[in-house]
């Protein structure tokens, strides 16, 4: 799991490094770029959704999946985790959650992630890991100086998704098709336009509570194909 620890690591220095720069920053600047953030993570989000083949199983995923993170209120129970460690490590900053949801889904739900611990798992090298360690040592140091410490706790559920991804190629790597792959990948770049709109402040909508939708698209396309 080297090329994981390695990405993680990569997340918390340029985390830090992002928090530093932030502190530096007067308050116009900032907030001009957020909303650079915000353009960026719907842009990104377009460009992983328009690839997409299986729409009704998508459509089926979104829809179940935010009814299940609906029912669960799973935005609001993460709000109270996020206050509690706010509380607990005398975090001050107000985008805390926001932070870290953009970020893990920025760092974690494209196809260079699942191809990258997939490749890891089966023994292979762990280079591709490597290439997006150093992608996201700049997109860390870049979300973390506009949107705070959340971005520097998302490198915990990479550790646990990376990780996890990696123990299951070792031994059902045949499960990982490229529908699969792709599935996660639209679903994945819908909820970052979700998360953009939210940045620019253009309406609030409750992206934590359709996570469970990117593992309702992996379900669908594996009974369905």
């Amino acid at each position: 799991m080297i090329g994981t620890l390695v990405n993680t690591a990569a997340v918390i220095i340029g985390g830090l490094l992002g928090l530093i720069l932030k502190k530096r920053m007067p308050d116009r600047v900032t907030t001009i770029y957020f909303q650079s953030i915000g353009l960026f993570t719907l842009a990104i989000g377009a460009s992983m959704a328009v690839s997409m083949e299986k729409i009704l199983i998508v459509v089926s995923s979104l829809a179940i999946g935010s009814l299940l993170g609906e029912w669960f209120d799973l935005e609001r129970r993460v709000e109270k985790l996020s206050d509690y460690l706010k509380e607990r490590f005398k975090i001050g900053s107000e985008k805390f959650s926001e932070g870290l949801v953009t970020s893990f889904l920025l760092f974690c739900v494209g196809s260079m992630t699942i191809l990258g611990t997939i490749q890891e798992g089966t023994g292979g090298s762990p280079d591709l890991l490597f290439t997006k360690s150093t992608m996201d040592f700049f997109s860390a140091i870049l979300l973390a100086s506009a949107m705070g410490v959340g971005v520097l706790f998302s490198s915990v559920p990479l550790l646990i998704f990376q990780g996890s991804i990696t123990i299951i190629a070792r031994y059902a790597a045949n499960f990982f098709t490229d529908d699969i792959i792709l599935g996660l990948t639209n679903v994945g770049g819908i909820l970052l336009i979700g998360l953009g709109i939210n940045i620019l402040g253009i309406k609030k909508l409750r992206i934590m509570n359709m996570l469970p939708s990117l593992i309702f698209v992996i379900l669908l396309i594996w009974l369905f194909n």
